[in-house]
């Protein structure tokens, strides 16, 4: 008997795993939603709700409180998208409300609260059963919209918060000689495990956005303000707890699924299975830990080209070293703007490196003007995550969860402030080649710069490039899959454009969609300016554009064949879908229609 004729026979059963890959002439594979005759019944979801041991959920969007006409109960609504706590303690809501012409931030229609890699498990299985799409949402902080879907079964890793610190770390089935590490729970956010490991004199590498969930950036290879010293966060991985396609809890590393615990490493989030649990290898703790910011306004155009010019050759001679990290910006107003950290320097030293730079604005005072004084700022390194000293010496550098519930650790930078709950407009990157830096190329970057901060405004993050760093962050992150550009970029530019939190049909809080896509034109003049001096270069699969044009060769360059073979291996029929993720060229925009 024919296979189809088989499938015919079961009826209403769920499809079997292989029927993805479709015979010639058959209907495609297509996912069920909601009022589909494969959709789950009451009594199976039931069935799924109790062996999770009752933490599913049926899943209301806090939107609902906008329907009834309660202007001042929506308005404060809003507001409180504003609070990464918030939206991060809510399974219906994201961290971006949406992007224009992209995407918008769904509910999923039922969620699993897991508390372990049990949980994990039956909601996998559960999925692959019942034909449903599956998203995997630990903070929420997808620019692209991983973390939301309609019409999905949502796997909500937020209640896995577990840490433990490891004083002599060996991965499971390997011999090598023991080392620092932490583990820690996919539903963390890198203020806890910073808190939690500088405590003990030790460091780890994160994020440097402190709500950030620590199972996501390490998937998509992971930077964080101090990864000029320290590397890639996924470099760091020693081992990962991971529920894969066929339900199956796994130990990923070295010696135990060494393909999988490659992929993990940087080859997105999302694609290749749900981890719940992760060990990062930890650090040599630095001394001092701070932060360097000012503004200066240049006066003409003239001016302000000559400061591109002065900062440029001031970067390679002074601040292209492992010490510093972070941003500057270029705005259109002939405003620049630095917003830097360092490691491993006092304050007197770092104020000192910023001296020859300074002291050559100064000798041109009819040209610039200071718009914001520099200031250097350090601390011992063991305060820069203490939410009580931070309370209590630079409270203006923090913003509290406001909620009447909230713990007294629950801060977050205010620098992050606008990105809570806001509404893209577009988010575009590229990385820049430390060969940009040489005295013969300095102009051409120059130039470059100058032309496209006339088009909106951009930033470096020289965090976000590893040329300049140590040699073993560098050979570190060769055995990662991202794009080999990152060993040799020394920036990241990054240019966005973004309004308030946002959703079509809320009145009074709708997207101004014509603005966005004037806003929208402009961040792209900015990255095909900086293409005129990077036209082949890669970038960063967290922190890029939702039409990122081959995107293959963009988030990870030669390495992609390889994820692919890993994909397959682990996923054949590709239960796991991020948009721009490993695999996702076989399958419709939404994820519900496998088109090869």
């Amino acid at each position: 008997m024919m296979r189809r004729d088989l499938i015919k026979l079961a009826g209403g059963l769920p499809l079997l795993t292989g029927v993805a890959n479709a015979q010639p002439g058959s209907q495609p594979f297509q996912r069920v939603r909601p009022g589909d005759s494969g959709w789950p019944s009451e009594a199976r979801w039931q069935v799924l709700n109790e062996r999770v041991g009752g933490r599913l959920s049926a899943v209301r969007s806090p939107l609902d409180a906008c329907k009834g006409g309660d202007r001042a109960a929506c308005d404060a609504l809003f507001a409180s998208f504003k609070n990464p706590y918030f939206i991060r303690d809510n399974v219906a809501l994201t961290q971006t409300t949406g992007w224009a012409d992209a995407w918008v931030s769904q509910p999923s229609t039922y969620a699993v609260a897991a508390r372990n890699a049990g949980d994990v498990a039956a909601a996998v299985d559960f999925a692959r059963e019942n034909r449903l799409r599956l998203v995997v949402r630990g903070g929420g902080h997808s620019y692209l919209g991983a973390s939301s879907a309609p019409d999905s079964l949502l796997i909500w890793t937020r209640p896995m918060d577990s840490l433990a610190i490891h004083d002599a770390f060996v991965a499971q089935g390997c011999s090598d000689a023991p080392q620092p590490a932490v583990s820690l729970g996919a539903g963390n956010v890198w203020l806890r495990a910073y808190a939690a490991v500088t405590k003990t004199g030790r460091y780890v590498q994160g994020g440097g956005c402190c709500t950030v969930n620590v199972a996501g950036l390490v998937q998509g290879g992971g930077f964080g303000s101090f990864s000029k010293q320290f590397g890639l966060a996924g470099a760091s991985l020693l081992e990962a707890e991971i529920v894969t396609a066929d339900g199956q809890v796994r130990i990923a590393n070295a010696c135990t699924h060494p393909d999988l615990f490659w992929a993990l490493k940087g080859g997105g989030g999302g694609s290749f299975g749900v981890i719940t649990r992760v060990t990062l290898k930890t650090h040599d703790l630095p001394n001092f830990l701070g932060g360097a910011f000012g503004a200066i306004q240049a006066h003409s155009d003239d001016a302000y080209r000559r400061l591109i010019a002065r900062f440029v050759a001031f970067y390679r001679e002074r601040l292209f070293n492992p010490h510093w990290g972070e941003t500057v910006r270029f705005n259109r107003n002939n405003l620049f703007e630095i917003s830097m950290v360092f490691q491993g320097l006092d304050q007197t030293t770092a104020a000192a490196t910023w001296k020859p730079f300074l002291d050559w604005v100064a000798a041109s005072p009819t040209d610039y003007t200071i718009a914001a004084p520099f200031m250097a700022l350090a601390a011992p390194a063991h305060f820069f995550w203490d939410v009580s000293f931070l309370k209590k010496n630079l409270p203006q550098v923090i913003i509290a969860d406001d909620r009447p519930s909230a713990p007294d650790d629950a801060v977050f930078w205010a620098s992050n402030l606008g990105e809570a709950g806001w509404y893209l407009h577009d988010y575009e990157s590229i990385w820049l080649s430390q060969g940009l830096l040489a005295e013969d190329s300095q102009s051409r970057l120059t130039e470059a710069l100058f032309q496209a901060s006339r088009h909106w405004s951009l930033q470096l993050h020289f965090n976000k490039g590893l040329a300049g760093a140590p040699a073993e962050a560098l050979a570190a992150a060769r055995e990662t899959p991202m794009n080999p550009d990152v060993v040799d970029a020394f920036a990241l530019v990054i240019a966005s454009a973004s309004s308030a939190p946002a959703f079509a049909g809320v009145p009074g809080h709708e997207p101004d969609l014509a603005r966005a896509r004037r806003e929208a034109t402009a961040v792209a003049a900015v990255l095909t300016q900086m293409r005129t001096v990077a036209p082949n270069s890669g970038t960063y699969v967290a922190e890029s554009g939702y039409f990122q044009k081959d995107w293959q060769r963009a988030y990870w360059g030669d390495n992609y064949g390889r994820l692919q073979t890993v994909k397959k291996k682990y996923d054949p029929d590709g239960l796991f879908f991020a948009h721009h993720g490993v695999g996702s060229e076989e399958w419709s925009a939404d994820g519900f229609t496998r088109l090869t």
